[in-house]
């Protein structure tokens, strides 16, 4: 909860997010080589590749600039990733610019209705407090659009089985590039039926 409580207050402190200066277009060229895994306006067919059409610029860089760090140092810093943190290694800091351009500017695709156990919507809007598990809408929002000034992203109608992965992630703390440990502290405090319908509610969310 501190942690939580810290990210809040650095949320109250900020009005806007800090962007780099990226160029869309250059970015959709550049963009091709990502096309296999995250479709080519960034709306990803493959359910264990993220959807990231419409994400914030601000974090699509952060992440992309974590990726080549862990590429860099052998895992030892930054986000790694085995696929993602290879493709990463060769970028620039423009190419990382134009592709963050580029993917925040397209539209995400909502996914198709499907049943959600009432356990994901409890935990998103809820929490546990029993548990001390946050609600996840305090960051995420009640629509899962994020917060780019914050560095929380947006996650509507993302793939459930992508962010099964990631919280599985947070949760044994193998992706470890989260604001001062927010999303590790949650995640470590879930059980898989947790993961399992948090996943399905916010891949439903519109």
């Amino acid at each position: 909860m501190k942690k939580f409580a810290i990210a809040l207050s650095i949320l109250a402190t900020l009005s806007t997010p800090a962007l780099a200066a990226g160029d869309a277009e250059a970015g959709k060229t550049k963009a091709v080589i990502c096309s296999a895994c995250h479709g080519v306006d960034g709306n990803s067919m493959i359910d264990m590749y993220p959807k990231i059409a419409g994400q914030h610029q601000a974090y699509l860089n952060k992440q992309l600039h974590d990726l080549r760090k862990a590429a860099h140092t052998g895992g030892a810093e930054g986000r790694n990733d085995p696929m993602m943190s290879p493709m990463a290694a060769a970028l620039s800091d423009q190419d990382i610019d134009d592709l963050a351009a580029y993917f925040a500017s397209q539209k995400h695709n909502e996914n198709a209705a499907t049943d959600v156990p009432p356990l994901g919507e409890q935990l998103y809007k809820g929490g546990d407090p029993v548990r001390g598990i946050t609600a996840c809408i305090a960051c995420h929002g009640p629509t899962g659009q994020g917060n780019e000034a914050a560095g929380f992203p947006a996650l509507a109608s993302q793939h459930a089985n992508y962010i099964k992965i990631q919280l599985n992630k947070f949760h044994s703390a193998t992706r470890n590039n989260d604001l001062n440990g927010m999303m590790q502290d949650v995640a470590k405090k879930l059980t898989a039926e947790d993961m399992e319908a948090l996943s399905k509610y916010i891949s439903s969310i519109k």
